[in-house]
């Protein structure tokens, strides 16, 4: 064990250069790191919430809207296929959790069951021929379809999985650096944002749906009459900021969403000057948006945002370049947002503020400081007893092992962008200590041997070679439960197990590896006839 393999030595080495080339960048200034040639490492180590202050969010993925909105559409996906099949209907909507309709001729029933189910929903994962839509017949000429309730829970995992990457992308248009944006449960979403110190923006920009949608004006029917309850089937009525016209009645079903666009940017308008925002579709919404426009010259359309009219303009010639603006009751901030959100894409669906909290910097630099102060409580105590117990030669090599340890630590943590906590304070200190339990076992272990009679070199020897096999099996188990931790855990018991994950590893290689090549160099310099901890 005490051969100085070259691979050993090379290994400690680079090991340390790495080390010290990714740990750097936390100790010069940012001008310094900028100046850096591009092939050296600029990362550093991304303080968490609770040390660099910031806003929290505790968001909960509104399913049950989801579940309505789907059971809208289902409703117009059913009179469009109805009224294509020539198939009479009365009673159509949404009621108990499924939609609803009476069939108006006896005979043609069963064909209105079989028309919707070869036609309604979409294909059902794992199945034959299944659709994620049941269509039930009941008496009275009535049918009755629902969802399937597999395909429920999928959508809505998926919903919240979706609203996490779009939460993502929003939070990083804002400048935030290293959110950290976790699911928690099987709805919610943990939002920490570091530094931005503006909660409200935050939720704002993060807590709108942003769903965009083109939709033609109905106007076959007032709005006053409407607002009676007069709605004709396939329109609803929807609020407008206009105090000439507060209410507008559209086609339920949409031209073009927002989904199509590709491009989005807040302007001005060309002739007065007004904030606007500026738009691009894809090729299939350009396509759709030319075809309708050119079919609906001198009608309106409307422009609708989270089921609210931004505006309503009369087509006044085809829109055939697939590019426009939206104008409206824009300041610059409110422009630049909506470009935001449409850039980012719509959430599935609504997120409700469960719990909104924000720290200080000041509460951070405090955590930072109690952070600093117990960690060199725990270096100094851990080099005092090291010291005390196994001398300056054995207990200085140790301290030297602790120190790389800690090097590679940041290191790390730097070139994985992983984020610091307290709680990953509290995970390093605890390496410390798992880190010289590796070398008390070995210096133990050599006492041992040297009790039992054995030579210097054997006692160094059976010291690295016999302890390995605990020092392994402990580390190991340590790990285990980090990786547990990391699996399942949430916020700050994340960053606790992955600061004692990376400290682990570490911790079991300058213990063993670098305390090894340092006692093969010692031994070789002075052949010593005793050992200094005998």
């Amino acid at each position: 064990m005490l051969n100085l393999s070259r691979w050993k030595v090379l290994l400690v080495v680079l090991a340390v250069i790495l080390g010290v080339l990714f740990a750097l960048p936390n100790v010069i200034p940012a001008e310094a790191r900028a100046k850096l040639p591009g092939f050296l490492p600029k990362q550093t180590l991304n303080l968490g919430l609770d040390l660099q202050g910031g806003s929290y969010l505790l968001l909960e993925v509104d399913t049950a809207a989801l579940r309505r909105e789907r059971l809208t559409n289902l409703v117009e996906d059913v009179r469009q296929n109805l009224r294509n099949e020539q198939i009479a209907f009365t009673d159509l909507g949404v009621a108990d959790g499924g939609v609803t309709l009476r069939v108006t001729d006896p005979g043609q029933v069963e064909a209105a069951a079989r028309a919707l189910r070869n036609s309604v929903g979409t294909p059902l994962a794992g199945t034959t021929g299944g659709r994620d839509v049941n269509v039930a017949v009941a008496g009275d000429q009535r049918l009755r379809l629902t969802f399937a309730a597999e395909a429920m829970n999928a959508e809505a995992s998926r919903a919240v999985e979706q609203s996490i990457e779009i939460i993502r992308r929003r939070v990083d248009e804002l400048g935030t650096r290293e959110p950290s944006i976790t699911r928690q449960g099987a709805d919610r979403v943990v939002v920490q944002a570091p530094g931005e110190s503006d909660p409200e923006r935050l939720k704002d920009v993060i807590g709108q749906t942003a769903k965009l949608t083109f939709q033609m004006v109905d106007d076959s029917v007032t709005p006053a009459e409407a607002a009676a309850g007069r709605v004709p089937p396939g329109s609803q009525l929807l609020p407008q900021d206009d105090p000439n016209e507060p209410f507008v009645v559209v086609k339920r079903r949409s031209v073009v969403t927002g989904e199509m666009l590709v491009h989005a940017n807040a302007g001005f308008h060309p002739q007065n000057g007004t904030p606007i925002v500026e738009f691009r579709f894809n090729g299939q919404g350009a396509r759709r948006f030319g075809d309708v426009t050119s079919a609906n010259i001198g009608k309106r359309f409307a422009i609708v945002l989270d089921e609210k009219v931004i505006s309503a303009p009369v087509i006044n010639s085809a829109i055939t370049g697939g590019s426009g603006y939206i104008e409206g009751n824009f300041t610059t901030e409110t422009a630049n947002d909506l470009a935001l959100l449409l850039r980012a894409g719509a959430l599935p669906a609504p997120l409700n503020v469960e719990e909104q909290r924000t720290v200080s910097a000041e509460l951070g630099a405090d955590a930072i400081k109690a952070g600093q102060v117990s960690t060199l409580v725990a270096f100094v105590a851990i080099v005092a007893f090291m010291v005390l117990a196994y001398g300056l030669l054995f207990g200085g090599i140790s301290v030297v092992a602790l120190l790389i340890n800690g090097l590679l630590i940041i290191a790390a943590m730097s070139l994985t962008q992983a984020t610091l906590t307290l709680p990953g304070i509290a995970g390093l200190i605890l390496t410390l200590a798992v880190a010289v339990d590796a070398n008390v076992l070995i210096y133990e272990r050599m006492r041992d041997e040297i009790r039992a009679g054995r030579s210097v070199i054997s006692a160094m020897d059976a010291g690295f070679s016999r302890a390995m096999s605990t020092i392994i099996d402990a580390n190991l188990t340590t790990l285990l439960a980090a990786l547990l931790m990391f699996q399942f855990g949430a916020g700050p018991v994340k960053g606790f197990a992955w600061t004692l994950s990376i400290g682990v590893i570490t911790s079991v290689f300058t213990a063993v590896l670098i305390t090894q090549v340092l006692l093969a160099v010692w031994f070789r310099a002075a052949r010593p006839k005793t050992l200094p901890i005998a």
